[in-house]
């Protein structure tokens, strides 16, 4: 487990609960209630960004790309599985077994040429452009 992991896991909930501490040591119970308040905003933005990233996914045929080539200039190690999807507007073709890392997943453009991504732990760990000789993709 890396260290963005670990402060995901444990840090983002530690943080929390000291701001919520230290908001009722300085403000007392109304301190409490702007702090949560501030929380909870905070979740749904999170939340909200998701669903509009999975909305518009669910639009799209699976595993499709505009442009395979702009895919590979656009992506570097390190981007997670969400960020890849809301960059292709679609949702990958899962290449590898469910729950088995790491995951592979491939997006496809009208003239066959296709990107595939290996992710671990949710994050882009190394990617391939594949392109068809010419004369064997779609005009």
């Amino acid at each position: 487990m890396n260290f963005q992991q670990l402060f995901n896991r444990v840090g983002v909930p530690i943080l929390g609960i000291t701001v919520v501490a230290l908001a009722y040591r300085w403000y007392g119970w109304p301190g409490v209630v702007a702090a949560a308040t501030g929380l909870v905003l905070w979740m749904l933005l999170h939340f909200n960004r998701v669903m509009a990233i999975l909305k518009r996914a669910a639009d799209r045929p699976m595993g499709y790309v505009d442009s395979a080539v702009m895919l590979n200039a656009k992506l570097r190690p390190g981007v997670t599985l969400l960020h890849v999807v809301a960059m292709t507007r679609a949702l990958g073709e899962q290449r590898s077994a469910p729950e088995a890392q790491p995951e592979i997943y491939r997006w496809t453009d009208n003239s066959q040429s296709h990107v595939t991504c290996e992710f671990v732990g949710g994050k882009l760990r190394q990617w391939a452009l594949e392109r068809p000789q010419d004369g064997q993709g779609a005009a």
